[in-house]
């Protein structure tokens, strides 16, 4: 068993903590876990991929264009930027929250219509595009990317057991942050069953 999961954002929306925690919880379960990021600009809103790969023999922590089983996209555009990484067997989870850069605020660049992001993921692979940030929001912003994990888990995209995954949550985290990121866990798995 081999798994590979790339998590597309951007700076300050917490991809890097989310490869933890569930890197944390592959080897929970006994998987070799390899991480590896691409950092772009040193701040804030720059893009920010982590590559997670989980199985029994991995060794490199890239993965090659086309091979990722799943995409977590906190953000739109970034999951069109790295859409090389998608095939016909991915499946991506997008969060529907444009974050505007200074170039596209000024007009200088236009940020894409989520409608044509959605359709040119839409050729590659299986595509889930909704807004989870609004749904984090009611919880606290910075639990996106646990919300998502949550529904990924629930549409069985991710082959960890649950318990697996509130343990990773304990183990990258601080205590005080445990209760409002199972809330968030929680309401992704709410999400994926309506």
């Amino acid at each position: 068993m081999e798994f590979n999961l790339i998590i597309a954002g951007v700076g300050g929306q917490g991809g890097l903590t989310l490869s933890r925690i569930i890197g944390n919880a592959a080897m929970i379960e006994g998987y070799r876990v390899r991480i590896g990021e691409t950092l772009g600009m040193s701040q804030r809103y720059g893009s920010v991929l982590s590559y997670l790969r989980f199985g029994e023999e991995v060794y490199s922590p890239l993965i090659e264009e086309g091979k990722a089983d799943l995409m977590l996209a906190l953000e739109p555009v970034e999951a069109l930027r790295n859409a090389r990484f998608l095939s016909r067997k991915s499946y991506a989870i997008i969060n529907a929250y444009p974050i505007h850069t200074a170039t596209t605020l000024v007009g200088k660049e236009r940020y894409p219509d989520l409608e044509e992001i959605k359709e040119a993921i839409g050729k590659i692979c299986r595509v889930e595009m909704r807004n989870f940030q609004e749904e984090a929001d009611k919880i606290n912003p910075r639990t996106l990317g646990v919300l998502m994990t949550g529904f990924a888990w629930r549409k069985g995209l991710l082959p960890l057991k649950k318990e697996s995954i509130i343990e990773g949550i304990k183990l990258t985290l601080r205590e005080k942050l445990w209760d409002i990121n199972f809330r968030a866990f929680e309401r992704g798995v709410e999400l994926a069953s309506l």
